[in-house]
């Protein structure tokens, strides 16, 4: 009775356990050592099709999946059974009898007998496709992110938002449209998987509110679920142009910002007549979030570029923008062998007009200015606000024959010259037009512009409110009366400026290890000018800036020409002003530079003072890396004299230090002049930087500065500021 009672006690039990075994969600089988299935649970079961758990009971994988699949899992079991060794955590892709394919994780164990011999093997495996899914999610937004912060180009980020949510739903296509700045109609923007011929059908469709699924999504700003395209109204004008492509559900989410203004709309697009299930919605939900926000960004970098490359007072291209397109518009005109005409406009009496009615008053006078001047021009034409009152018009030719140039310039002056209405009366308004034509005034941007420039400062030597060409000369500025900031611009455009070169020497040895450019004007009636009688002239009107760049073009062509020559390369060092080391494209300036010269950059030295950098030193060290990026060399000028920031050279990327020549006149019979000097080049070595003293006049401080280890000197003592000429002979007598 109790043996019976134990036996019915057993059975319960195994019942119970094999209930267990068969509720379990994960897949649980056993083998014999042939890889015949000998017990399954309903999972295993239920995957392969068969309602009964029994009838897997002897079956091999050969007999349920394919052949390459069978073969994979027979000969990773076999090779467990064999060896002894379990598989823990393998990750499995099955294909499904539906067609899908199953990911799982799969635990496979050998069963041993009493003896411990291998008899079979025990598999578990878990459906991880939802959780491998869910990682390729997560894979594919931070991607999507990375993206957006790398500024890679909207259709790329877009295609890629469409494919990641194709790849998590079945039978879906995907389209991303844009609304246009207008709010009026919607533009491709990304649909990989859509035939291209529907995706060109709809490109520029108008919103409306009876207008398909993503016009009306568009025009409501609501989600539009439509199920059944053949049978929805809002697809009666588009049911003929979509049944051709196979599509019967297709349901739009708008694309908005975070203020809810519509951007664009989301799609997907079925060739079954259904409605999304909840867990679509919610990837619509993150497909359109994260569209919402790549849309936003480009257009906060248009803004910004548009900012950079426009006036904000006028609205006008700026010079940026000039410099991007004029490159641009010359060579086409020398492809299709058309003229091009520049008219750099100037108002006289600007100042005044500011002087007398107030700077809100002048202000309007530039806005009205730029207006008339944008509608006297052909839409092929562009006005550039180049700076102040200062204003270009380039006016491209429709031939090389083109009629009637000036007539529209004098249209244009006569436009300019009407007066202005503002709240304290009429203002009266003329200008000077200087006008320099493509190919005969200049083949480049700049001496076009240079030569527009010189005749507009002719027309308004001869009265202003006239327009003069450029006549292919200098003009006579001798013979008429002009002021010093004329005079200087007509000495930078005209060919006035030279430079001087003075040694930078070896203290120990007296080899010339460098040469520093110093400009000088060879005025037409006073003669030789010193910088010191027109470099504070040039810093206080701006023209420095121009200046500059014309001392740091004609020092690297001087230094090529040497080159060439066969002479030892030597640094040429260049002084940099704070005006043009401001200048947001100042690094580009010194590329152009070295580029257009096929100069070396190693061989160019950059000298800025403790001034530049310690006015705006976030900036200043930008600046500073990036033209360290071209590899060429900078150093720290007048170190020594008034403040000296020793933490400047510490944080900023210098490579020499230039002692001031008011420190060094004072060696060695001032002590505290020594004390100073010793200091500073002990601490430039330190830092790893070399030391050059500038203002060298006496065998004294020569012997000085050697004992104190100084590697460099200028002045006096080796040779004064001397012409290129003269730079080749003493190399030569040197050896170099």
């Amino acid at each position: 009775m109790a043996a019976t009672a134990h036996h019915l006690s057993e059975g319960i039990e195994n019942l119970r356990l094999k209930a267990i075994v068969h509720e379990l969600p994960d897949f649980l089988y056993v083998k014999d050592r042939d890889s015949r299935f000998v017990f399954a649970n309903a999972v295993v079961a239920r995957s392969h099709g068969l309602e009964n758990a029994a009838e897997i009971a002897g079956k091999r994988d050969f007999d349920l999946f394919d052949f390459e699949t069978a073969r994979r899992c027979f000969d990773v079991e076999q090779d467990i059974m064999s060896s002894g060794d379990s598989r823990i955590d393998m990750e499995e892709l099955v294909p499904m009898p539906d067609g899908s394919t199953m990911c799982r994780l799969t635990s496979k164990i050998p069963l041993r007998n009493d003896r411990g011999e291998v008899v079979g093997l025990i598999g578990v495996s878990r459906d991880i496709t939802e959780r491998k899914r869910q990682e390729e999610l997560y894979r594919g937004q931070a991607n999507l992110l990375e993206m957006i912060a790398r500024n890679e180009t909207l259709p790329m980020i877009l295609e890629a938002l469409v494919l990641m949510i194709e790849r998590q739903m079945a039978g879906i296509s995907g389209s991303v449209l844009l609304l246009d700045s207008e709010g009026t109609r919607l533009y491709h923007g990304a649909a990989p998987n859509l035939p291209g011929a529907y995706s060109r059908m709809i490109d520029g469709v108008a919103i409306g509110p009876k207008v398909g699924s993503c016009g009306t999504a568009a025009w409501r700003g609501e989600t539009i679920i439509v199920e059944d395209v053949m049978a929805d109204p809002l697809w009666e004008d588009f049911r003929a142009m979509v049944s051709q492509f196979g599509f019967r559900s297709c349901w739009s989410t708008p694309i908005c910002t975070s203020q809810k203004n519509v951007l664009g709309t989301f799609a997907l697009y079925s060739k079954e007549t259904r409605r999304p299930t909840e867990h679509e919605m919610k990837l619509v939900a993150l497909a359109t979030h994260i569209a919402g926000i790549a849309i936003e960004r480009k257009r906060v970098d248009d803004r910004i570029h548009f900012m950079a490359h426009h006036d904000d007072l006028t609205g006008l291209p700026n010079r940026a923008f000039l410099k991007e397109r004029m490159a641009k518009i010359l060579d086409q005109a020398r492809r299709n062998n058309r003229k091009v005409t520049v008219a750099y406009i100037d108002l006289d009496n600007f100042k005044e007009i500011n002087d007398t009615s107030g700077h809100a008053a002048g202000d309007e006078v530039l806005k009205e200015t730029a207006s008339r001047m944008a509608n006297c021009v052909r839409a092929s034409d562009m006005v550039v606000r180049l700076g102040g009152d200062e204003f270009l018009v380039v006016l491209v030719h429709q031939s090389s024959h083109d009629a009637g140039i000036m007539r529209r310039l004098r249209e244009l002056q006569k436009a300019i010259s009407k007066p202005v209405r503002s709240e304290v009366g009429e203002i009266a308004v003329t200008s000077s037009i200087g006008v320099a034509a493509f190919p005969w005034d200049g083949a480049t941007p700049d001496e076009l512009l240079a030569n527009a420039d010189r005749a507009m400062y002719r027309a308004k030597q001869l009265g202003r409110n006239t327009l003069q060409y450029h006549d292919g000369g200098v003009s006579n500025s001798v013979d008429l009366p002009l002021s010093e900031q004329e005079e200087l611009r007509q000495a930078i455009v005209g060919n006035q400026l030279f430079l001087l070169y003075q040694p930078q020497v070896d203290v120990a040895t007296g080899r010339v290890t460098g040469l520093e450019a110093l400009v000088r004007w060879n005025h037409p009636t006073k003669g030789v000018i010193s910088p010191v009688n027109f470099i504070p002239l040039a810093e206080e009107t701006g023209l420095i800036v121009p200046l500059g760049l014309w001392v740091l073009n004609e020092a690297c062509r001087q230094a090529r020409t040497w080159q060439d020559m066969g002479l030892t390369p030597l640094t040429i060092a260049v002084n940099v002003s704070p005006k043009q080391f401001a200048d947001p494209d100042f690094a580009s300036h010194v590329a152009e530079a070295i580029g257009c010269h096929r100069l070396d950059a190693r061989w160019l030295e950059l000298e800025v003072t403790e001034s530049v950098i310690m006015q705006d030193a976030a900036r200043a060290l930008s600046m500073m890396l990036s033209l360290r990026a071209l590899g060429v060399r900078l150093s720290i000028d007048d170190f020594g004299s008034g403040y000296s920031s020793l933490a400047a050279l510490k944080t900023f990327p210098f490579d020499r230090l230039k002692m001031d020549r008011s420190l060094v006149e004072a060696l060695p019979a001032d002590k505290t002049a020594v004390a100073i000097a010793s200091a500073v080049i002990s601490l430039a070595q330190t830092l790893k930087l070399s030391v050059l003293a500038e203002g060298v006049e006496t065998d004294a401080q020569l012997e000085f500065l050697r004992h104190a280890r100084c590697e460099e000197a200028q002045g006096y003592r080796f040779s004064k500021p001397v012409a290129p000429e003269e730079i080749i002979v003493m190399l030569l007598a040197r050896g170099a």
